[in-house]
């Protein structure tokens, strides 16, 4: 089994599509109006309309209403990162913070109000994790 994607709902795809391009730098590949999909490293990123939620079954997802999924992403430089992220976030949950397990993280909220790390290791334990 590989774990290749995360779906996000919202109400309006273009929307979160802008702000992840605009976090990530990376382009989405839009399948039409209702889906789009940002390939980050290993794992696609998908964002899909509230009118692609009954294909699955009816009312199984609802946008804006996360509290405890955190979308999270490895970056080179956390703290270059979030000096660039003021005119794109709207609301910081912590700045840059050294996190008992070795990781240098910077959480905010995206417009649905989802949670995202952005975090960088920066111990030799949370480094040699992460070296590929």
């Amino acid at each position: 089994m590989n774990f290749v994607s995360i779906r996000v709902i919202t109400g309006d795809v273009a929307r979160l599509v802008a702000f992840y391009e605009q976090v990530t730098g990376v382009r989405a590949n839009w399948s039409n109006e209702d889906f789009a999909e940002l390939g980050i490293g290993l794992v696609t990123l998908a964002i899909g309309s509230t009118r692609t939620v009954p294909l699955f079954a009816p009312g199984s997802a609802a946008p804006a209403e996360n509290r405890s999924v955190i979308l999270e992403f490895l970056v080179d430089d956390v703290d270059s990162v979030y000096r660039n992220l003021p005119g794109c976030v709207e609301e910081f949950v912590n700045e840059p913070t050294t996190m008992p397990w070795g990781n240098r993280s910077l959480l905010f909220r995206d417009p649905d109000g989802n949670l995202v790390n952005l975090f960088t290791p920066v111990t030799a334990a949370a480094v040699a994790k992460f070296a590929r």
